[in-house]
């Protein structure tokens, strides 16, 4: 999909789902809906149960959508397996460093008023546009 086909209503579903989701999780978990923090605490085994259900809906859901509609995730990406390995490495430092991840300080934090989750989504959105301007100039992105 590309900007051409940007569709508002498209945007308006995702984020009215994204906010009654994870408006729901706080609900019934009185847990913000951080996906690396979920998913770092699934694999050290704390409550793996509902950890493991949360992450797997996230999977399913995923390939439901690529089913239904494919153009949603666009092109596939031609990289090779050791940038990707390095690229999620990296993403999962930052979100240590950061504690916590878009989702929960993008759509968790900033939805609380959270200060912290201000700065940390602004240097999320910051490092990612530096990346792409790096990546660009040295030709790892066309």
């Amino acid at each position: 999909m590309n900007l051409a086909e940007f569709s508002l209503t498209q945007a308006l579903l995702g984020g009215a789902l994204l906010g009654i989701s994870t408006t729901l999780f706080m609900v019934f978990n009185g847990r913000v809906a951080g996906v690396s923090g979920l998913f770092g605490q699934l694999l050290l085994g704390r409550e793996p149960t509902w950890r493991a259900a949360w992450i797997g809906g996230l999977i399913v859901g995923g390939i439901g959508v690529a089913m239904v509609f494919p153009a949603a995730f666009g092109a596939p990406v031609q990289r090779s397996f050791v940038l990707l390995l390095l690229a999620g490495f990296l993403v999962g430092a930052g979100t240590r460093i950061g504690s916590g991840c878009t989702s929960g300080h993008g759509i968790c934090g900033l939805s609380r008023f959270s200060r912290r989750s201000l700065v940390a989504t602004l240097s999320f959105i910051a490092a990612g546009a530096a990346m792409v301007v790096v990546s660009r100039a040295i030709g790892w992105l066309p």
